[in-house]
């Protein structure tokens, strides 16, 4: 349980003007630097960590309102940091309008119509993510199943993404099924965490639980997540990528058992 002097301290940038705006901007910072960090270095994961940190300490809709800035911007480059983009979306678009679809119909749930259910349901993703990780879970997605199933994915990643802010289930498995080079993964990964953080504003301003005002918080994170990623790209061939995927895993599972917990205490 948090303590009704850390409440204040890292509430959301919008809400207790009784806080010193400075140390707000110190704790969502350095949040964003490690989210940061962790995409540079594994190639995912900023909107993950910052979802299920931030997931502690506001609300859902308070934290994904705050990611979708430094999600997008770090996407975008991810997305464009090689060729074949083109291709990529010929080839992905079900997927993508089904991400769509999918996370305007379930964002009015985290918006508030889910309350401490949506906080389950983030913490439950992130463990179900987590799991898939540390288990390595895969599975081979002929190509005569692309059709039906490239949809279907999306949809349900959609509905995943409006109820609880998370991008990665279960589309990320489902992409690493795919028959994708490296390169054409990570790019096929940004452009899909890109879809989702745009169809998640839509759906949370349409909502009424985001609006143009509140970009200003969200473009406050948006130097300290490019600081952890460049820094975490340039470290990365410096540390054992194994390791620390499995130690991100192992803490993201905590993470989400923790906040599932915290509707029954």
């Amino acid at each position: 349980m948090i303590s009704s002097f850390a409440i204040p301290l890292i509430a959301p940038l919008t809400t207790s003007l009784t806080t010193p705006l400075l140390a707000r901007l110190g704790v969502v910072a350095v949040i964003f630097v490690v989210a940061g960090f962790v995409k540079g270095v594994t190639g995912m994961g900023l909107p993950t960590v910052a979802m299920g940190v931030l997931g502690t300490l506001m609300l859902p809709a308070e934290a994904a309102g705050l990611l979708l800035l430094p999600s997008f911007v770090t996407n975008v480059w991810q997305l464009f940091a090689g060729p074949g983009v083109r291709a990529l979306v010929a080839r992905l678009w079900p997927m993508l309008a089904g991400i769509v679809g999918g996370t305007l119909i379930a964002a009015p749930f985290i918006a508030g119509g889910g309350g401490a259910w949506a906080v389950v349901g983030l913490g439950a993703a992130l463990a179900l993510y987590a799991a898939a990780g540390l288990l390595a879970w895969r599975f081979p997605v002929p190509a005569r199943h692309e059709r039906w199933l490239s949809p279907t994915i999306g949809a349900v990643t959609g509905v995943v993404t409006g109820g609880t802010g998370v991008f990665v289930v279960p589309a990320v498995p489902y992409l690493q099924g795919l028959e994708l080079s490296k390169e054409e993964l990570v790019q096929a990964l940004g452009l899909s965490f890109t879809v989702s953080t745009i169809a998640l504003a839509i759906g949370l301003a349409g909502a009424h639980a985001f609006a143009v005002d509140d970009l200003r918080a969200s473009l406050a994170a948006v130097l300290p997540a490019l600081a952890g990623m460049w820094f975490g790209q340039r470290v990365r061939g410096r540390i054992g990528a194994a390791s620390f995927r499995r130690w991100f895993f192992v803490c993201l599972l905590g993470l989400g058992l923790q906040l599932m917990a915290r509707a029954f205490v």
